[in-house]
């Protein structure tokens, strides 16, 4: 486990989202004051859509706000289970950031690709203010999956052979996922508690590999938190 982490233990799923929410607005208050902008990665998942949810129920000043992806699903633009779509259904229909400063991992085009055309974006982006990242049964996070072998210096890689469907996804690096002045997991669910215990003990886990050099933030509801 990451020894700059601080754990914030929330009674339900929905109290993390709530906190998670206050957290994710106050922050961008700070970074748009501190350089004008927000730049903030998105994760996919449910807790994360819980909050999604929220922030488009929020005053905040969207003009101002750069959004990236963590991670994609190589599959069709418009399909459904697409981190992309995802956001853009519970979040960016929703508020007026302008569409040039959402930055979409075009998966549909295949992996190598994606990543090609993501890396000088994810170059330009860092630092990021904020990361979001959620947390997997096996241990993985964005599209970072254990037994995984990548180029450490990369900053986007084409991933194969994932163990959840689809087989063939695009992530951001754990090298890159670093590079930001916040980061935030979010975790919630009786399922996670296992890992959470391993992660805590300090297990070889994808999850493990995010490193920023400033304080992480962990929100875990008393589901996922083991006793």
């Amino acid at each position: 486990m990451q020894e700059n982490s601080r754990w914030h233990t929330l009674a339900t799923a929905d109290e993390v989202a709530a906190v998670a929410c206050q957290h994710i607005l106050a922050s961008a208050q700070q970074a748009i004051a501190a350089h004008g902008t927000f730049k903030l990665v998105l994760a996919g998942g449910t807790t994360p859509e819980k909050i999604y949810r929220l922030l488009a129920k929020s005053d905040a000043d969207w003009a101002k706000w750069i959004v990236y992806y963590g991670d994609e699903r190589c599959l069709p633009a418009d399909d459904a289970e697409r981190n992309s779509m995802i956001a853009k259904q519970t979040l960016l229909d929703h508020v007026p950031i302008p569409a040039g400063q959402v930055f979409t991992l075009q998966a549909e085009l295949g992996g190598e690709v994606a990543a090609e055309q993501y890396r000088p974006i994810v170059a330009a982006a860092m630092p990021f203010d904020m990361v979001l990242l959620g947390l997997g049964e096996d241990g993985h996070t964005a599209s970072l999956f254990p037994g995984h072998v990548h180029n450490a210096d990369e900053l986007v890689h084409a991933v194969y052979n994932s163990p959840k469907p689809p087989p063939k996804r695009v992530s951001i690096s754990a090298k890159a996922l670093s590079n930001t002045h916040e980061l935030l997991f979010l975790v919630t669910g009786t399922n996670k508690r296992p890992i959470v215990e391993a992660w805590r003990a300090g297990a070889d886990l994808p999850v493990a590999t995010i490193q920023p050099s400033n304080t992480l933030d962990v929100y875990i509801d008393s589901d996922a938190y083991p006793a």
